[in-house]
This record gives structure tokens, C-alpha cells and sequence, in this order.
């Protein structure tokens, strides 16, 4: 195939590039939209299909909007900022029905209106910056996001985003490091208060010269390293405070997470004998169930998540938590828990914990998801099982972005048991 082709793409597939056909061979193209003809260069090229480089939009789009930020194109952090936010929301319902009907085999899949994030440009409450060769704050860019051998990350130095909150955006440029600075990522934090996270491979302590009255956290290998203020911020949901630790992950989009929040109870009975609640993180969904559930159970395998989830559910009596993988934990729980909500990571359900959930006989079951991909193969597999898929949910907790998280509500009757 020559390098550079002409052609026309077709639609957005899940990842953020839009596909075409070129000599038979699908093409994916980030920063195209359906029905233009680009010009692109191959990048990688497999044997069924290829990635390209867009150099021109020689047809463009109706849909097509000048991108509010000049990074845009280069960074790798936004996929659809030529698109205007109502065209993302139904590109992102168009891609997760078409993951879970070509992936999970699943017909006409039950997909609900997509929930919308009330403010499409500065959500983010938690930004990560990758240092350059000059310590320059960046983001990978987009050419370094394709699997590629072993190639170093490109980082593009960044003047300007978008998507943090405005606390964050007045912080951030703030910021300078000297060349040759002991870490190699620098996070920033806003809850109640800010916090600064300084990530490295490495225990060596940087040096620090403050000016703002903010938090500061050297984080390497799991430990954290006050360097200044607390190890931990304060985040508000549903007018509920939650403990979230330096390592632990929490929602980055506050207002999608009440959203979320809202859903599940809405889903929910009223009481419910036991209800699981798997890769439980810092507490999120368990300090509102906790309330419904005779007994609550947490598994989490993040330590610094155990520990904020014991302190953010400690009024709680009828909550237990086990630090460990699921897949470890779930086979060796010998309970019929009435309730079982899931929040794996991009990866999804790890066979030996899908194969408990099913073991288990919960007739109620909710998955929240972030990658559509392994949450249409891990429904084939639960529908298989003997599970219905009574409704999937979108939440746009990513304007801007490719990125699709999902609430999906499975449930099954005795007779699917036996």
C-alpha cells in the first residue's frame, strides 16, 4: 500500500479516529468525521487493517467546528473537539451500540438516552502532566498513542486545557521544574481543598519551593511522601465528604459522579439483604448502599483505596471490606448476595470473577463500565450465563474525549438457574 492515500471515511469507531476503506483495507484515521475525504499517511499497517495520519481534509464535514484549543490535533488528550458537544453525544451512543451488537452478539441492546455532563469544557478535578526533556508540562501526543515496538513517549508541551476546573487551570501554569527533576508526571487534585502529586519510579524526595498554600504528595510505587499539607483531599458527592488518598482513584467529573450515584440508587430496591460491591475504590457506590443493605461487602485491591474506604464508611456496622483481587475473592465467598455492582477497570471482568458472579445466583446485577469493548464481551458472556440485560445507561463523564462509561443493569430468575 502507498504511504499517502486519498480517501473516504465512514463513520467514528470507539477510540476516537474515524475509519474508511482504501484498496479494501480498513483505515483509522484520528480527527476525521464520517462522510469526508482526507488525505492521510499510513502509520502502521497490519494485515487487516491500517492506521494513518491525517495530513488534509480535502471534503469537509457539515458537522466539523474549529477545536476551542490549539493543542488540539496534536495532544493526544481530545478526540472530538471538532465536533459539537449534541454530534458527541450521539457519535458515543452510536459507538456503544455498535460494540455491544457486533462484540457482544447482542441485538437491538436495551441503550437508554445518554446522560449528558452539565458542563462539556472544565470538569476534570483531577489533570496528569507528563514532564519533556525540558520539564516542560505536557501531554502524550497523538502519534505516541498507536501500539508501536517499544518507542519512547512524545510529549507535546501544553499552554493551555480545556478540561480542568477553573482552580486547576489558575494553578497549573503556574507550576516550573528544573531539568532533570526525580520524577517523570506531576497530577493536580481539586476537592475541598488542592493537591499537588509528584509521581516518579523512584523514593528520591524532590526538592520544593512552595508559594501556594496547597497539599503536596511525592507518590512513587504505591507510598506517598507528605512533603506538604495532608496525603489526601476531601471530595463532595450528594453532600456526602469522602477521604480520597494521593494513590487512590476517584471520579474525575464530581457532577457525573453524583449522576452516577443517582442512577444506582435508582436501580436499586429499597433493602436488600446483601449486597456485594466489587473493585469498591475509596466507597463511592457503598456509602450510599450501605444504608439498603443488611450487610455490605467491599473487595478492592488498592491499599490506599482500603484504607479511604474504611474511613469513609466506618459509621457503617453492616459493611465489611476484603483487600484483594476479586478474581481471588469472589470464587472463595460462599453467600447469595441479592445485589452485586461491578466497577472493573478499562480491562473489565477477569474470567474467574465473571464465573462467580454466575455461580452466585444475585438476581441483581450492575456494571459500570468505562471501556464498551470488554463491557459487550463480559455481556455475552453473563447473557450466555443465564443473565438479561435489561438496560444500559451512557454517561458522558468525558466531553471532548472518546472515552464512554456506562451503567448496565442485568438481572436473572430462579428459572435461568436450573
Amino acid at each position: 500500500m502507498t504511504n499517502i492515500i486519498t480517501f473516504p471515511l465512514e463513520k467514528l469507531t470507539y477510540g476516537g479516529e474515524a475509519m474508511g476503506r482504501y484498496a479494501g483495507k480498513a483505515i483509522f484515521v484520528p480527527f476525521g468525521l464520517p462522510g469526508e475525504t482526507v488525505r492521510a499517511r499510513i502509520t502502521e499497517e497490519r494485515k487487516n487493517f491500517a492506521r494513518a495520519e491525517l495530513l488534509d481534509v480535502l471534503t469537509a464535514s457539515p458537522a466539523r467546528i474549529a477545536p476551542r484549543c490549539v493543542h488540539f490535533g496534536k495532544c493526544g488528550g481530545c478526540a472530538y473537539q471538532h465536533l459539537a458537544y449534541p454530534d458527541q453525544l450521539a457519535a458515543k451512543t452510536d459507538i456503544l451500540r455498535d460494540q455491544l451488537t457486533r462484540i457482544g452478539k447482542i441485538q437491538n441492546p436495551p441503550l437508554q438516552p445518554i446522560v449528558a455532563a452539565p458542563r462539556p469544557w472544565n470538569y476534570r478535578n483531577h489533570i496528569q502532566f507528563h514532564l519533556d526533556e525540558n520539564a516542560r508540562l505536557g501531554f502524550i501526543a497523538t502519534s505516541a498513542l498507536s501500539p508501536r515496538d517499544s518507542a519512547p513517549l512524545k510529549i507535546i508541551p501544553v499552554t493551555e486545557c480545556h478540561l480542568p476546573e477553573d482552580e486547576l487551570n489558575a494553578l497549573w501554569p503556574n507550576l516550573h521544574f528544573e531539568p532533570g527533576a526525580p520524577f517523570q508526571r506531576v497530577a493536580l487534585r481539586a476537592g475541598e481543598e488542592l493537591l499537588l502529586i509528584l509521581e516518579s519510579d523512584a523514593p528520591e524526595t524532590p526538592e520544593l519551593e512552595l508559594e501556594a498554600e496547597i497539599s503536596v504528595v511525592h507518590l512513587f510505587e504505591e507510598h506517598a511522601v507528605t512533603l506538604a499539607g495532608d496525603d489526601h483531599l476531601l471530595m463532595t458527592v450528594k453532600n456526602r465528604l469522602f477521604r480520597v488518598s494521593a494513590a487512590s482513584f476517584f471520579q474525575v467529573n464530581t457532577a457525573m459522579a453524583e449522576k452516577m450515584v443517582e442512577h444506582v440508587l435508582a436501580l436499586l430496591p429499597a433493602r436488600a439483604p446483601l449486597i456485594l460491591d466489587v473493585y469498591c475504590g475509596v466507597g463511592l457506590f457503598s456509602a450510599f448502599l450501605a444504608p439498603r443493605a443488611e450487610k455490605l461487602i467491599g473487595i478492592e485491591l488498592s491499599p490506599s483505596a482500603c484504607e479511604d474506604f474504611a474511613i469513609n464508611l466506618d459509621e457503617f456496622d453492616n459493611v465489611e471490606l476484603y483487600e484483594a483481587a476479586a478474581e481471588d475473592v469472589l470464587p472463595a465467598l460462599a453467600l447469595r448476595p441479592a445485589v452485586i455492582l461491578v466497577d472493573p477497570p478499562r480491562a473489565g471482568l477477569e474470567k474467574p470473577a465473571l464465573d462467580a458472579i454466575l455461580a452466585s445466583g444475585a438476581p441483581t446485577l450492575i456494571y459500570v463500565s468505562c471501556d464498551p469493548s470488554t463491557l459487550a464481551r463480559d455481556a455475552a458472556r453473563l447473557i450466555a450465563g443465564g443473565y438479561t440485560l435489561q438496560q444500559v445507561t451512557p454517561f458522558d463523564l468525558f466531553p471532548q474525549t472518546y472515552h464512554i462509561e456506562s451503567i448496565s443493569l442485568f438481572t436473572r430468575v430462579l428459572s435461568n438457574l436450573l
